[in-house]
């Protein structure tokens, strides 16, 4: 089984969205564009450096700098940065399963807190 696996942090985005929506790490912005500026920048990595471990981490360091720098900081997407690096996906296979992914999770999230009372997510969208 060759499979890349997106469920560490997309789980650790489900958890942020849907524990604490509140926050600027939970929001549509980042959770969207983090994850998908975090893997372009796994796969830049890739290409430049290699898929060796010290890649790896260069990867999540300059993906949390990249969402900084985008103003979409999502820290759980640091890790699909390290997941490209280290698993080599195909980038023509692998952003295509992540965006929907990730749109999917926000709008549960939204669908989640237009029912819950006491929130509402989400909080901002831009």
């Amino acid at each position: 089984m060759d499979q890349v696996l997106l469920i560490p942090p997309l789980a650790a985005s489900a958890a942020l969205v849907y524990g604490a929506p509140g926050i600027p790490l939970s929001q549509p912005r980042s959770v969207i564009g983090g994850q998908f500026l975090s893997a372009v920048t796994g796969f830049v990595v890739l290409w430049a450096a290699g898929g060796s471990a010290w890649a790896a981490a260069v990867a999540g360091g300059l993906a949390l700098g990249v969402m900084q720098l985008a103003r979409t900081p999502h820290s759980p997407a640091a890790a699909t940065a390290v997941i490209v690096v280290a698993t080599k996906p195909d980038a023509a296979l692998f952003l295509p399963l992540l965006v929907p992914a990730t749109v999917v999770l926000v709008l549960i999230g939204i669908i989640a807190g237009r029912t819950r009372a006491g929130s509402r997510y989400p909080a901002y969208w831009w």
